[in-house]
């Protein structure tokens, strides 16, 4: 593996760089460099710049908005959204239901849907978890019955993040509750958030924010035009995605740019102290963490490299599960130098009033900002599927056990 930059592709990173710089509102930039999430409305319209510019998509089809290019330039791109910072394209449209509408959907749906989740002029959600079903994601309860044309649909998702904001969510619902393996009876099926019967609950993370919510459904008519590939095969579609997920949150990009801000921050401390990168057990676990990002740089780099073999062939790829681990490891290790350098500034009280998403609020300093990111990170070990189920994969597809 070429483990330098060729010409060509060094020139393509500052044609990234210098398209952001010229493209992304001061406003936006201004809120992410601070460590706040965009608002929705910031996130629509840079999203749609990135589509016009035919940047949103780019590991897509070249028919559905997507670009020839190698994982190396697709990678760079990535990276540099990431590390300006600007908001990343959508996940759960761009690298969840897209690509799992482009193996599985229909041509009617490719080309009715596609067009709107890369430009986001749909905002889709995740309804995966339940309250009994978890890791054993294959255990929910969720029951849709068909009715002729229509699937009626009962049941609760939890932990479906942005539902608040969401125009349409796709979810796993089970259509054959006789099955002789729980996967078995599963379907997917994407639905319009505006149908009767959907109800949203938010749920006030630790941390005070209104990220992720309740979602009911009673009696929900969803279309049968509205499922994703064979019913009860639903399973496949699921894997296939939860593959793309994990791939998603490596996070290479902003993993660095949150270190190269904490070097500037550490240099410096609250109160005149000494700076806390005075302190060698601070540069140490700052060194180690750079060392493995760099490591996890090279590995995520050959799993890109096999996306288009996973897309053509519909199979999800099980590399993905290192990416997953290592990556939200990282991101957690970072928060936890973040904790460190704000000391005891940091120990500030969560607004339960603050909507991050929404709100254009006072801006906070980065101590109270470590604090709120820590505690909110710690469910990435947990979210698109445990740290302990990754490993069970792995041992799995790698190791044969």
């Amino acid at each position: 593996m070429e483990l330098r930059f060729t010409e060509e592709e060094r020139a393509f990173r500052q044609e990234v760089r210098e398209w952001i710089d010229a493209n992304l509102p001061a406003e936006t930039r201004e809120r992410m460099a601070s460590g706040r999430t965009p608002t929705k409305a910031m996130q629509v319209d840079w999203q749609k710049r990135l589509y016009a510019k035919g940047w949103a998509v780019p590991h897509w089809p070249v028919e559905w908005g997507g670009q020839p290019w190698s994982a190396i330039k697709r990678f760079i791109l990535s990276e540099e959204i990431q590390s300006t910072p600007a908001p990343t394209p959508l996940g759960f449209n761009c690298n969840m239901l897209g690509p799992v509408m482009v193996a599985f959907g229909t041509e009617e749906q490719k080309k009715h849907f596609l067009p709107k989740i890369a430009n986001l002029d749909l905002w889709f959600c995740q309804g995966f978890s339940e309250p009994g079903a978890g890791s054993d994601l294959a255990s929910l309860k969720t029951r849709a019955v068909r009715e002729g044309d229509h699937y009626i649909v009962n049941g609760q998702k939890t932990w479906t993040t942005l539902a608040q904001h969401a125009d349409w969510i796709f979810l796993l619902v089970r259509t054959d509750p006789g099955a002789a393996k729980q996967q078995e009876g599963i379907s997917f099926l994407i639905a319009d958030m505006k149908t009767p019967g959907i109800t949203v609950r938010p749920i006030i993370t630790v941390d005070g924010a209104h990220e992720v919510n309740e979602v009911f459904f009673d009696d929900v008519k969803v279309p049968v035009a509205n499922l994703i590939g064979t019913e009860n095969r639903g399973w496949d579609c699921a894997k296939f995605l939860l593959s793309n997920e994990r791939t998603g949150q490596a996070r290479v990009g902003a993993s660095k740019e949150r270190i190269r801000r904490l070097k500037l921050i550490a240099k410096e401390a609250p109160g005149g102290a000494r700076p806390v990168m005075e302190d060698p057990r601070f540069r140490s676990r700052l060194t180690d963490v750079e060392v493995q990002l760099k490591a996890l740089e090279m590995t995520t780099l050959r799993v890109l490299a096999d996306e288009n073999r996973a897309l053509s062939q519909r199979k999800p790829n099980p590399a993905s599960s290192v990416l997953k681990i290592r990556g939200t490891e990282l991101q957690q290790a970072i928060s936890e130098l973040y904790v460190m350098a704000a000391g005891p500034y940091g120990l500030v009280s969560a607004d339960p009033e603050a909507d991050r998403w929404n709100e254009p609020e006072v801006a906070q300093d980065w101590q109270t900002l470590a604090q709120a990111t820590y505690f909110n990170w710690r469910k990435q070990s947990i979210y698109g599927g445990s740290t302990e189920i990754q490993k069970n994969i792995m041992a799995k597809a790698f190791l044969g056990l």
